[in-house]
């Protein structure tokens, strides 16, 4: 594909887009504009140019081309393609069926061209400016739609989903990450394998009689065979890292959740001072990281940064992250990150609720972050104290508000301890290590018997460290 090579080209080589956008019934101005603005960030992500927007207002997809006939010409006025579909391509209508009959369909055509439409200025005929070589469609659109839309405009046609798909692939880093894109992106190209040949391979029945499988047949066979054997090693590499969550069951974890470039890795590497990568791009993280919260408490407090979110996320991408996004599904406590220099960002919290909601992670409280505060006026950030009195307004660049998340993270882990008394004898002295490693101690004193320790820890964990092979009045005494 060509997009895939475009990391290693100049300025000067990067592939040019033009975006079409269809405003469907029930989407307003805004919500429209939004999501036209967001497939450009995705764009820039994805090293393309883009140079140009056409817009249209519709009841639906056009069946043949998304588009009607005046705007697929206004398209094709950006690559330099003939905005005509030939006569040879398939015409997705089919008697009987949920799509217009002819009169209907020219009829609503013309009603679309006739209603409010955006166009920027296309180049103007014999201009020196240089075509796109891209299309970007702000919508999941079918194969023939695609391949109509490419005959058109003469120009590689990708919809929101691809585009999706080639930024996870992109920067995907580990072997379960690229596992994760791998088998979602195949479950994106069975469907638009095309015929290469259209002709049967012979000789593959009983006896070498009959046709043997199509070359598209075997192709998809090839391909679901593939998806099985990644399928497979992904399930192993799951296994491991349940594993590893089993491990830290017992200490406290937070997850960092949120549209995609909210700030979450970078919000990471404030709060635990790790190295995670960070970049002023979408789905700039895709692996999980887990790292210990610093200074480190006692017991230990876990945040992982997870796969950012986004409108119209590939399902198949949510059930192939579904075991990186266990850690947002088994932790104590979401921080729910949110960009609050973006005007959209309250749709944004929908997204996030909505694929939560599909994750199970529904149980979990979790705090609502107003991230990126900086980039905000006084007035504008009274206004948010109003409308969202819940959040914690914030900035990941001021350390001040950092060392206020902090106390508030400190502050819900500890809400439930209790304070206890534990003597340990000496003979059992090995398990102060770990009542060290289990509770905050706040006081120590050795005695001529063993050990006392005043600790502040969860009841459950109490309990745990009570249930010695000490007599009990000696290990155990809940303090005031």
């Amino acid at each position: 594909m060509t997009i895939e090579r475009t990391g290693q080209s100049t300025a000067k080589e990067r592939p040019r887009a033009v975006v079409l956008g269809v405003q469907l019934p029930g989407v307003t101005e805004a919500e429209h504009e939004s999501s036209l603005r967001e497939l450009e960030r995705l764009a820039k992500t994805l090293g393309l140019d883009v140079v140009g927007r056409v817009t249209q207002k519709r009841s639906q997809l056009a069946p043949g081309a998304v588009l009607g006939e005046g705007k697929l010409h206004e398209l094709a006025a950006f690559t330099g393609g003939t905005g005509v579909v030939p006569s040879g391509a398939p015409a997705k209508r089919r008697r009987g069926s949920e799509d217009e009959g002819p009169a209907e369909e020219e009829a609503q055509s013309a009603e679309a061209e006739a209603g409010e439409a955006e166009t920027e200025a296309a180049p103007a005929a014999g201009a020196a400016k240089p075509r796109a070589n891209v299309v970007l469609v702000d919508h999941e659109i079918s194969p023939s739609q695609a391949r109509n839309l490419e005959r058109a405009t003469g120009a590689e046609v990708l919809d929101r989903t691809a585009v999706i798909l080639a930024i996870f692939q992109r920067h995907a880093r580990s072997r379960e990450a690229r596992l994760q894109v791998e088998i979602a992106r195949l479950g994106y190209l069975a469907p638009r394998l095309r015929e290469s040949g259209g002709r049967d391979r012979q000789g593959g029945g009983i006896g070498g009689r009959g046709a043997g499988e199509s070359t598209i047949e075997l192709d998809r066979r090839k391909l679901r065979d593939r998806v099985a054997e990644l399928r497979q090693e992904l399930a192993s590499i799951e296994h491991e890292a349940g594993v590893r969550r089993k491990r830290r069951a017992e200490a406290n974890t937070v997850a960092l959740v949120g549209y995609t470039n909210a700030g979450k890795s970078r919000l990471m590497r404030a709060l635990t001072g790790s190295g995670v990568h960070v970049a002023d791009q979408l789905f700039a993280t895709l692996d999980t990281t887990v790292r210990a919260l610093q200074p480190e408490t006692t017991p230990r407090i876990l945040v992982s940064d997870t796969v950012g979110f986004i409108k119209k996320l590939p399902h198949d991408l949510v059930a192939s992250f579904r075991s990186t996004l266990d850690e947002a599904r088994e932790a104590d406590l979401l921080l729910h990150v949110v960009d609050a220099s973006d005007p959209a960002f309250p749709a944004q919290i929908e997204v996030t609720r909505a694929v939560l909601a599909e994750l199970g992670a529904t149980e979990a409280p979790r705090l609502l972050l107003l991230n990126k505060a900086d980039r905000l006026d006084a007035e504008r950030r009274a206004e948010l104290a109003v409308a969202w009195p819940d959040a914690l307004l914030l900035s990941a660049l001021d350390p001040a508000d950092i060392d206020v998340l902090r106390e508030r993270i400190r502050g819900f882990f500890e809400r439930d301890m209790v304070e206890a008394e534990l003597e340990i004898p000496w003979s059992e002295h090995k398990r102060v290590a770990e009542i060290h490693a289990a509770c905050r101690v706040l006081s120590e004193q050795h005695g001529e018997q063993g050990t006392r320790l005043r600790v502040r820890a969860p009841a459950h964990v109490l309990a745990r460290l009570g249930a010695g092979p000490a007599p009990r009045s000696d290990t155990l005494e809940i303090g005031g």
